[in-house]
């Protein structure tokens, strides 16, 4: 029985390692930049079709599809930001929360008809399938993989943040825009390459999700309330309470719906109420 629950406590976490990729832009974008973007599933469900069009059509390893799903969705989403978003970030919640839904099913219909309703298939390769013996325990090579990617993505967007020159322009650009600018920060493309950031990470969690998450055209609406907890209850623009959030969610997920198949969906909902509750700005997340 130990096992059993330790096993399922690490499959929970190397999922929240996973919801933590995606959404991790989110709550940049959210919580730094001001900007309600609930269209960031897209983006993630673009670097699952990216990755799976290289492998099926072009035969490009599992691996080499990754850090291009992150550039493509980059790119894709500084177009985006620059020709769409820029025009509504002096705008109010709704309508950002309006003209990104309409994206989230433009996204949807776009892929349907490209793609087709069908789920998309993946071959992992043969060094990422299977099990290995970690601290006595079997755990999936794959996940364990998730795991360390998660890790690894966590301290780099904190370093980011935190220790380089870029990141002290985003905070200035965010906390003070017209001193910014003055100081001679461009603040525009300061937003458009935090984008751009958040964003790839998005597709590079929609890629390496397809296992686990699935890829269908519906996507960005499946899983979107899953972020949104993974944002609110972290804090926004935390990123250590997004990776702490992520893991919560994931591993309450993953034994609800080992143990209790039934009520799952209700218990991550009544944790996620109790903890804004109790932490109304999120586990990590400053007062206004």
């Amino acid at each position: 029985m130990l096992a059993i629950l330790l096993t399922v406590l690490f499959d929970g976490l190397a999922y929240g390692m996973l919801l933590f990729l995606i959404s991790i832009g989110l709550s940049v974008t959210m919580g730094m930049m001001g900007f309600v973007n609930l269209a960031h599933g897209a983006f993630a469900m673009f670097g699952g079709y990216v990755a799976t069009t290289l492998m099926q059509r072009a035969g490009v390893p599992f691996l080499v599809t990754l850090p291009v799903a992150f550039a493509l969705v980059a790119l894709a989403s500084i177009v985006v930001e620059r020709l769409l978003y820029q025009r509504l970030y002096r705008r109010g919640p709704l309508d950002q929360v309006l003209f990104t839904v309409g994206l989230t099913f433009m996204s949807v219909a776009g892929i349907t008809w490209f793609y087709g309703p069908s789920q998309q298939p993946v071959v992992l390769p043969a060094f990422l399938q299977g099990q290995v013996s970690l601290f006595g325990l079997e755990v999936g090579i794959f996940r364990l993989f998730l795991v360390a990617v998660g890790l690894l993505v966590a301290a780099a967007v904190v370093l980011g943040v935190e220790r380089t020159r870029f990141g002290a322009k985003i905070r200035a650009a965010v906390d003070n825009p017209v001193m910014a600018t003055g100081l001679g920060i461009n603040v525009g493309g300061v937003f458009a390459l935090t984008f751009a950031i958040g964003s790839g990470l998005a597709g590079l969690g929609g890629a390496l999700g397809i296992q686990i998450l699935g890829l269908t055209p519906a996507f960005p609406l499946k899983y979107l309330v899953l972020f949104l907890i993974v944002v609110s209850v972290g804090g926004l623009g935390s990123v250590g309470g997004a990776l702490l959030a992520a893991c919560v969610v994931g591993v309450i997920d993953m034994m609800t719906k080992y143990f209790l198949p039934e009520i799952g969906s209700f218990i991550i909902y009544a944790v996620m109420v109790a903890l804004l509750m109790w932490r109304p700005h999120g586990l990590l997340g400053k007062k206004s």
